[in-house]
């Protein structure tokens, strides 16, 4: 398979980048139904599934410029061929986990065939099926803290910011990461509905709290998730907001994005708040928690103090199927297991 160079440099190419016939396949497949006209193939998608897609097939067309492989005038998903694909893969399998490769090509062979219904991506499935064949996923397990542990750090660093004597860009950075991490530990959901949050629609006051309120639109589970923000963290959201969310905001101040970076105050996407939350903790705890595992830890978190609840964990993960969080409950019954034999074994040797 031939190699690529790394490039850091990656992105996802906006849809109102993309080629014409690409952006026009996508435009039409993701046209919604009304009374009289059906909806295009992605019509009956959740908004973060078929969001998910289509910034998946942007990184690809965002290969493609970067290696001068893109062309412009081509028809629709044309460019998603076995030359291409290989390349790409090539550059995937050097920066990313063989989880994510495999995702990625998944996700890539639906966006095309939404894009151009007509044509046949079956070699692409084959692809996929040798991938998923050699898919490793890292283990978790040098990685996995509890929830407390990241509540903890992120009140801790909301606390150390504001007491700091740094500048006043440098604190409201601060309380923004803090809050980032103590708000998703408390409320794990999925990336793309934290990274979108927006204040007065998705994160609202009622009756002087906080909470998320997820459209059922928003949400992989197409059901309405509505958290009330604990009230340990009142407080701080009222100073974000009031007081360093402006500082961040500077000539975006007409945005209601609730995390605004810290660089010229535009929303924050999804690659950055990723990246942000794994720096902030590997910084601030010593191992890097990526926002998907703050998941995990709720689950685990939830197994471990939560046995007399049945299914803590599925509510806490907004889970439809109560089977995907099963196999938590049985790690934490190992490790409880684990735990409680190496206490006999200690009692043994002191007698």
């Amino acid at each position: 398979m031939a190699k690529v160079t790394q490039n850091k440099s990656v992105r996802s190419m906006p849809i109102t980048a993309w080629p014409a016939a690409d952006r026009d396949g996508w435009e039409r497949a993701s046209r919604p139904s009304s009374r009289l006209t059906r909806g295009g193939a992605a019509s009956h998608l959740a908004d973060i599934t078929r969001d998910d897609f289509a910034r998946r097939y942007g990184y690809f067309l965002d290969f493609l410029e970067r290696t001068s492989r893109l062309d412009r005038q081509a028809s629709a998903a044309a460019q998603v061929t076995l030359e291409n694909v290989e390349l790409y893969l090539a550059e995937l399998q050097a920066r990313v986990s063989s989880v994510t490769v495999y995702g990625s090509i998944y996700k890539l062979r639906r966006a095309a065939e939404l894009i151009a219904p007509a044509s046949n991506f079956a070699w692409l499935t084959e692809i996929e099926k040798d991938l998923a064949f050699v898919m490793r996923p890292k283990s978790k397990f040098d990685r996995l803290v509890s929830t407390g542990v990241l509540v903890k750090a992120g009140l801790t660093l909301f606390i150390e910011a504001e007491l700091s004597d740094r500048s006043e860009l440098a604190r409201a950075r601060g309380v923004r990461n803090g809050l980032m991490v103590a708000l998703l530990a408390y409320h794990p959901m999925r990336l793309k509905n934290f990274a979108a949050l927006e204040i007065g629609r998705s994160f609202v006051e009622i009756k002087e709290s906080w909470w998320v309120v997820l459209a059922p639109r928003t949400t992989k589970s197409c059901r309405v998730d509505e958290r009330r923000v604990p009230d340990v963290l009142k407080r701080p959201f009222d100073s974000y907001i009031n007081q360093y969310r402006p500082i961040l905001a500077r000539s975006y101040r007409s945005t209601n994005a609730l995390w605004l970076s810290s660089n010229d105050g535009s929303p924050m996407g999804y690659s950055g708040v990723e990246r942000l939350i794994s720096q902030t903790t590997l910084s601030a705890i010593g191992v890097n928690v990526s926002p998907h595992l703050f998941r995990t830890a709720a689950a685990s978190t939830a197994a471990v103090h939560g046995g007399s609840t049945p299914h803590l964990a599925s509510a806490v993960l907004h889970h439809t199927d109560r089977r995907v969080t099963e196999e938590h409950y049985i790690r934490a019954s190992s490790m409880s297991a684990s735990r409680i034999y190496a206490e006999i074994i200690s009692d043994y040797l002191r007698d």
